[in-house]
């Protein structure tokens, strides 16, 4: 009977263990979703192949992640976006982990829209970054998706403004909205 009593409680502590672990885990990913977004976002943890594993199914349609330790990332890093963006997440955590140079990662994805097989972001979808040395000095950048967008189509300038929202890459797939000051 002592040996039964032993067994459970070993089981028991050990899923209090892997409870706690993701809960840890699941906690700083929610660090970068908008405090109205939080309790329905879904929690992902990315894995060596590039896919990944739920930790948190939500409610809702954001989805947020580590990136820490990653390639190209600050030590302390976390994400979110639309959960319709994880594909093109997926390829671009590839890619940025096959080419660590900054110029043939530029090129890699360049060849990429050239080529039209850079995934496309959902329009108007957030990219959430939350990052910095470590989570005392992270800093929020908050962009918006809008693949394709020019100048003409939206009504923003190209270039930096004071104070104002404008949209980079214009034209391609990787074309954004930067949101000063997010």
């Amino acid at each position: 009977m002592k040996r039964v009593i032993v067994v459970a409680l070993s089981i028991l502590a050990i899923s209090a263990a892997a409870f706690a672990q993701s809960s840890a885990e699941i906690d700083k990913a929610l660090l970068a979703a908008p405090r109205q977004l939080k309790e329905g976002a879904t929690v992902i943890k990315w894995k060596s192949d590039f896919t990944y594993e739920t930790l948190k199914k939500g409610t809702n349609r954001l989805v947020c992640y580590d990136r820490s330790g990653q390639a190209g990332q600050q030590p302390f890093a976390v994400e979110c976006t639309s959960i319709a963006n994880l594909e093109r997440a997926a390829q671009n955590l590839k890619l940025e982990a096959q080419v660590q140079d900054k110029k043939a990662y530029e090129t890699a994805f360049t060849a990429l829209e050239k080529e039209g097989k850079w995934i496309k972001p959902e329009f108007g979808s957030v990219w959430i970054h939350y990052s910095g040395p470590d989570q005392s000095q992270a800093r929020f950048h908050t962009t918006i998706a809008v693949p394709g967008a020019t100048t003409e189509s939206l009504g923003l300038p190209d270039k930096p403004t004071q104070n104002g929202a404008w949209i980079m890459n214009a034209g391609s797939s990787v074309a954004h909205i930067m949101v000063p000051g997010s």
